[in-house]
């Protein structure tokens, strides 16, 4: 979106044609496009009002509701904290006390949101004037949010009354790839770290790959996933971070929030042994902590494999951080071998899963040629060094 883009939808008619699109069809934006030039509506706003219904119906999957009234870009929306996980932000500023948080990197203001719908005041900024003017945009309801264009880290925190920093250093190259390099963040990671020495309640929203030898002694680093989706790691430093230093997951299904970290004293080893009767799977915020063994004791479980994220277990003992499978069958991996076991159960679609083995499912699923009626998932991974294929169902 550019500046003039911007203002046409921010005019009365901008803003009412806005309102007014039907939900967001590609199949239908061509027809609509036509119609609304023929009524007399000028190409530019046609074409920016549609760009903004087709980024409104892709963030509901992060705003639900809330992105009806909003306005994006699409670098922003990529970016843009979820806000059933910007609400845990929120939270931790709220428990710790704060009362005025700065957001330095605030994007289309999502995290500021959620900070000013718990009543928190925020001062949220950005370098981009754009962006900036579009947060402006989203917090309109909120009185006790205010947006400026300004770069962050420069400003007199403690001048500007603020007990509580938020940041969302940019991950994104302008190609839209992404930036696994901390030092390449914008701004980079260590600038912003710095900001703890003025204010102690510090939270950095990361990118889920941060190694952990990267992870600063005195930071709580909790990796988020929803809905079986890793999507950030957060750090949290002094009163945001009541527990202490340590690493962490949350992993939220639905409604259901569930949290684990590092026992004070470490994560225990777990053992190694034979495919049992039950297969789990830890969620992927858990493997990306370094908290499978939490899985392993608490489903009195071991691991197929010293460097495979899968325990197993005799007995049925489930986890709210991860997916238990009965096992069906175990074998070797081979083709040929797959292909009748699966024909011999009438098995025509197969969900695969995979860890620790270069094959690549969807050539698999072609190989296989499967015909049946039943559906079959098959999880192919390392067993004691061995490529192996393990035939489950959910239990």
């Amino acid at each position: 979106m550019d500046p003039d883009a911007l203002s046409r939808l921010l005019s009365p008619d901008g803003w009412a044609l806005l309102g007014a699109l039907p939900p967001y069809d590609e199949r239908l934006a061509m027809v609509l496009s036509d119609q609304l030039r023929k009524r007399g509506v000028e190409a530019p706003l046609v074409a920016a009002a549609l760009t903004q219904s087709r980024l409104r119906a892709r963030a509901r999957e992060k705003f639900d509701d809330f992105a009806d009234g909003m306005l994006f870009t699409q670098e922003g929306l990529e970016q843009a904290t979820r806000l059933t996980v910007a609400a845990r932000h929120a939270q931790r500023y709220a428990a710790a006390g704060c009362t005025r948080v700065a957001d330095l990197t605030c994007g289309l203001g999502g995290d500021a949101m959620a900070m000013a719908a718990l009543g928190l005041p925020v001062l949220a900024t950005d370098l981009d004037e754009l962006t900036a003017a579009l947060a402006t945009v989203n917090l309109r309801h909120f009185p006790d949010a205010e947006v400026r264009h300004a770069d962050g880290l420069g400003l007199d925190l403690a001048a500007e009354g603020v007990d509580g920093v938020f940041a969302d250093p940019a991950r994104r190259t302008t190609g839209g790839r992404r930036r696994h390099d901390p030092a390449a963040y914008s701004p980079p990671l260590d600038r912003v770290l710095a900001v703890r020495a003025q204010v102690p309640a510090l939270g950095v929203k990361v990118g889920p790959a941060l190694p952990h030898d990267l992870v600063p002694d005195d930071a709580e680093a909790q990796w988020v996933s929803v809905d079986g989706d890793v999507v950030e790691a957060g750090l949290w430093f002094g009163p945001l971070a009541p527990d202490g230093p340590g690493r962490g997951a949350l992993v939220l299904r639905g409604r259901e929030a569930t949290a684990v970290r590092t026992p004070p004293d470490g994560v225990p080893q777990p053992d190694v042994g034979p495919v049992g009767a039950y297969l789990h799977e830890p969620d992927g915020a858990v493997i990306r902590a370094g908290l499978v063994a939490l899985v392993a004791q608490e489903v009195h479980g071991r691991l197929v494999d010293p460097t495979i994220a899968y325990v197993t277990s005799d007995t049925l003992v489930t986890s709210p951080v991860a997916q238990s499978y009965r096992v069906l069958d175990t074998m070797p991996f081979g083709l040929k071998r797959l292909r009748t076991a699966l024909r011999e159960r009438g098995v025509g679609r197969v969900t695969i899963k995979k860890r620790g083995t270069a094959v690549v499912p969807e050539q698999l699923r072609k190989q296989l040629d499967l015909r049946g009626d039943a559906e079959a998932t098959i999880v192919l991974t390392r067993v004691a060094g061995a490529q192996t294929v393990l035939l489950v169902e959910r239990a």
